[in-house]
């Protein structure tokens, strides 16, 4: 195959990302292990690359004597034709063995917009696309990722799922599949799927009826074999600390989307915004101590050669010992010309200052995302930011000599009016208002960039119950703040309201949406979050041939006694918590962090044996006013 593929390089752009030999890519002989995983992400090398679970699962999987993973990533539409011209399936990089070759193909599920490219690659590789159709030879075809919470649209074509944190399910898994390849494979690929269900985290979609109503929702979605559990139920890493993490990552060749060593922090984040599915599904926060983080920062600078090192989490201004790890990584690595960033800010001015502080070696814009543009609407989904915020983000900014800054808002959150948007608008002004009081004699204008993308409800959130707006309705909405926010020096960027609603429509959707993807990619569908292959007609047509309307996915209000799709996937978070959450939210009441708060009851540490939130003594200046002092 690696000669095959070397003949193609030439008639393809960017070669390298099909190459395979990078500096710390791990190759192994396929014949001296008992289990063999191709990591699949469904997007191009670059998007793949920066997948900082992916480059957990890969150095952890090959740490196994007996075990070995390899990459793969959907192919760009020049290697796709190049590939079937030639008559050569889909491969692995490291060996560029066929990745029907392999045991276990296992996708990672980032995007809704990225399924036709996981059917897609399934048909490049050769194997069948629907589970009921695999043989026992087959490679076991298993997903995980934030998508994998409701995944029920590619439920059909994937024989598992891995719901949570995989660094200790993944073991389970290949445990169970050696332990049932040595016994001679009893049961057939069934009986390797009961094994599977058996493990805490493992979700099988074959194994659960789903019965609709007349009126085309849910009626109930049962197990229909005995001893599967009635609700899978995520699996919770209790110990950060004690959790592997990359030392060694894959330095790619071509450019990856963020280009970067990365190093986690913590996982979780309890702030509680609304309309944030990883805020919920990834409950509690669970710290890694100040000494494990600098440990691994180091190492990886050692082993990668990047010069740029990024402190990874959902709000990484919120890690108990942020300023210490940052002043000392900072100082150490700076030494080396190496800097240390912050990929996600709070809009307050002690976010600023730890910017500050990290800017020495390298400065770059400075990013903040108010997300609404009145106190009413920020109390809504919860945001926790005040007008003094923003003020004092924006001051202390402007005041330490930046002069480049994006802020992250979205539209057509539930209650939205447009005095929410004129909110924006004055948002924007006001920066500009700001700058000029700072701005000092031969200092550059202010370049203010507003990035805005429509809301998307999104499942076990409390907002999942709520619709979103037609596509033609954000488009006017967008019109009206572009006319608002109109002046030199303002940039305006906006998501696709039409990309938006598909990414809905499938974010909330059930089995019936998987005839719907197959139809959609054998219509050239694939590479969806890419503007310039988006191909809504297409997407339109296929809803039509399915006799499914998009906008009941999407845009229809649900009733908090019917029966979701994902209801039986247990997350740990309660339903009744999301639903009195929802009600707070339409009062705009406000519910605190439960790291210094009062427990929210949202059930995720009541239900598990030493699962609880973990975190590390530190500097408390950073914590909101109202919250300082206030208990662990």
């Amino acid at each position: 195959m690696r000669a095959a593929v070397e003949e193609l390089l030439p008639r393809v752009s960017k070669p390298t990302r099909y190459l395979g030999n990078e500096w710390n890519a791990v190759h192994k002989d396929h014949g001296a292990v008992a289990v063999r995983v191709a990591l699949a992400l469904p997007d191009v090398y670059e998007v793949g690359m920066s997948s900082l679970g992916l480059a957990i699962l890969y150095e952890e999987i090959n740490r196994r004597p007996d075990a070995l993973a390899e990459r793969v990533f959907a192919p760009w539409v020049d290697m796709e034709a190049a590939l079937r011209s030639a008559g050569l399936p889909l491969f692995a990089l490291e060996s560029h063995r066929p990745v029907r070759s392999f045991d276990i193909v296992g996708f990672s599920l980032q995007y809704e917009l990225t399924y036709t490219n996981v059917l897609n690659m399934l048909a490049l590789a050769g194997i069948p696309l629907w589970s009921a159709d695999r043989r026992e030879d087959d490679p076991l075809v298993i997903a995980g990722g934030p998508c994998a919470f409701n995944a029920e649209p590619l439920a059909p074509f994937l024989d598992a799922l891995v719901l949570g944190d995989g660094e200790e399910a993944i073991h389970d898994l290949l445990d169970a599949f050696i332990a049932w390849d040595r016994a001679g494979r009893p049961g057939g690929r069934e009986g390797l799927l009961l094994r599977l269900a058996g493990i805490e985290g493992v979700y099988v979609p074959s194994f659960y009826d789903v019965a609709y109503r007349p009126d085309g929702r849910v009626a109930a979605v049962r197990p229909n074999r005995p001893g599967v559990p009635e609700r899978p139920r995520r699996r919770i890493l209790a110990d950060l600390d004690r959790a592997p993490a990359p030392v060694a990552p894959v330095v790619p060749w071509a450019e990856p989307v963020f280009d970067r060593m990365m190093v986690e922090v913590f996982r979780g984040c309890t702030r509680g915004c609304r309309f944030c599915h990883a805020g919920m599904v990834y409950r509690p926060v669970r710290e890694r101590s100040p000494e494990r983080v600098k440990e691994l920062a180091r190492a990886l600078a050692r082993r990668t050669g990047h010069h740029e090192l990024s402190l990874v989490s959902l709000a990484t201004n919120d890690y108990g010992s942020v300023r210490e790890v940052l002043c000392d990584l900072a100082s150490e690595l700076g030494r080396e010309g190496i800097s240390v960033s912050l990929p996600s800010l709070r809009v307050d001015a002690y976010s600023v200052e730890l910017a500050r502080e990290v800017s020495r070696v390298r400065r770059s814009g400075l990013t903040l995302a108010p997300e609404a543009g009145t106190q009413r609407l920020r109390d809504v989904i919860n945001k926790g930011v005040t007008e003094e915020d923003y003020r004092a983000a924006l001051e202390a900014a402007f005041a330490a000599g930046w002069d480049q800054v994006k802020l992250y808002f979205m539209i057509g959150l539930p209650t939205e009016t447009e005095q929410d948007l004129d909110g924006i608008a004055a948002m924007a002004h006001l920066a500009f208002d700001l700058y000029r009081r700072h701005r000092r004699p031969g200092r550059r204008p202010l370049t203010l960039t507003l990035s805005v993308s429509p809301f998307v409800p999104k499942p076990h959130t409390p907002f999942q119950w709520e619709g979103q707006l037609p596509p033609a309705e954000l488009e006017r909405r967008l019109g009206y703040l572009r006319r608002r926010a109109r002046r030199p020096g303002l940039r305006l960027h906006w998501h696709d309201p039409r990309s938006s609603f598909l990414e809905a429509a499938l974010a909330r959707g059930d089995r019936r949406l998987s005839g719907v993807l197959a139809r959609a990619w054998r219509r050239g569908c694939r590479f969806d979050s890419w503007e310039e292959h988006f191909r809504y007609e297409e997407w339109l047509a296929a809803f039509r041939e399915e006799g499914l309307d998009p906008a009941w996915y999407a845009g229809r209000r649900l009733d908090y006694d019917e029966v979701l799709p994902w209801d039986h996937i247990d997350t740990g978070v309660r339903k009744e918590f999301l639903v009195a959450d929802h009600q707070a939210a339409l009062e705009a009441a406000v519910r605190e962090d439960c790291r210094w708060d009062r427990c929210g009851l949202c059930g995720v540490c009541l239900d598990r044996k030493g699962v609880r939130p973990r975190l590390h003594p530190g500097d408390r200046a950073k914590r909101p006013e109202s919250l300082v002092g206030a208990p662990r």
